[in-house]
């Protein structure tokens, strides 16, 4: 094995990505060779090929892995068994000393392959519980790191310890001045963030748009509305600016924000934690997904970080009921919120990793 090299792999969601795109500055300061393993379509190729184009990326087949019938549960397993063999050849000719997975589908050939290699495999979970994907993949793994204490219980015994939220430090350099710049807004004034999730959500984007004038008469408010999604009859309104999707300027618009209204992906509201802002979540349903982003909402409500509200019961009146009791609330969340112990770096956390590498 080459101890100066390391295959990354996670994808779908830019959730699964986040984590990899935090740690990769880190390992090439450490002389680390680095590959990442993909889909051939998803959202990672395009954040890693964008950000970090000089990193060879290596497309492979993958199943979705499903807990309810379809018959393309037939058909998807031979789709891993293809993109097992495909990430073996990978991990032949590179000869990584470890492999890293944020998990999603496409990480389970990959942790497969590297079992059959005999590479370690090191796993990050940051939902309160397990994807499948992760679940299956944990019992190939040397290691699962956890954010959550709760998850450890939930994946096998003596291979999982919880680490806490691994934040990027670029996160806490936001400009005001910049952020000005971008919105045209004055950083002195009561600003909202929205957003959707990588994909944008179509039923935060409605209500946000029936809900408009009670919302600028009293905040400027950033949208995050997601690719495609920007409504041309919104454009120009006063107190509103829309975004299809941002990157290096998601931390000046956090400086300048005082409240978020988001989905519930762990990576994004540990962010709004850490930066201590309150936050209004609106998970994705159980009919549009396994129920992670509920868990996760719920828990943070319970400490007392979020209000949430569910979309099944998502209406325009009742997100002005529950955006009006957190804006009340502000100074208290803010007060629990200063209480939670700090994140750790992506730097910390790759000392951590390259300790189960060959």
């Amino acid at each position: 094995m080459n101890n100066n090299t390391i295959v990354l792999t996670g994808g779908g969601t830019a959730g699964h990505v986040s984590l990899n795109e935090a740690i990769i500055p880190e390992l090439i300061k450490k002389n680390y060779t680095i590959h990442y393993i993909g889909s051939y379509n998803g959202i990672e190729k395009t954040i890693i090929g964008e950000r970090f184009p000089e990193i060879p990326y290596h497309s492979i087949s993958n199943g979705k892995l499903r807990r309810y019938f379809s018959l393309k549960n037939l058909s998807d397993p031979f789709k891993v068994l293809y993109g097992t063999l495909q990430a073996l050849s990978v991990l032949k000719k590179v000869k990584p000393s470890i492999v890293f997975s944020k998990g999603g589908f496409v990480s389970v050939p990959v942790v497969l392959a590297a079992k059959l290699s005999n590479i370690p495999v090191v796993i990050h979970e940051s939902d309160l519980t397990p994807g499948l994907a992760n679940k299956i993949a944990s019992s190939f793994a040397e290691h699962i790191f956890t954010v959550f204490d709760e998850t450890v219980k939930h994946l096998p015994d003596s291979k999982a310890s919880a680490i806490g939220a691994i934040l990027r430090p670029d996160l806490f350099q936001g400009d005001e001045k910049l952020a000005e710049q971008l919105t045209g807004f004055d950083a002195k004034k009561a600003t909202i963030v929205v957003m959707g999730g990588s994909q944008g959500s179509a039923k935060i984007n409605e209500v946000i748009k029936q809900n408009m004038e009670q919302l600028t008469s009293r905040f400027q408010l950033i949208h995050l509305c997601g690719k495609g999604n920007k409504d041309e009859f919104l454009v120009g309104k006063p107190n509103y600016i829309a975004f299809e999707y941002v990157t290096n300027e998601l931390p000046h618009l956090m400086k300048m924000s005082n409240y978020v209204i988001s989905r519930a992906g762990s990576n994004s509201i540990f962010e709004f934690l850490e930066l201590k802002k309150p936050m209004l979540l609106i998970p994705l349903s159980l009919q549009a997904s396994r129920g992670d982003q509920v868990l996760n909402a719920k828990y943070f409500e319970k400490k007392g970080y979020a209000y949430v509200l569910e979309e099944e019961n998502l209406t325009a009146t009742t997100f002005m009921d529950s955006f009006n009791r957190m804006v009340d609330e502000k100074e208290d969340m803010i007060d629990r919120m200063c209480e939670v112990n700090p994140s750790k770096t992506p730097e910390q956390f790759v000392d951590l990793l390259l300790t189960y590498q060959k």
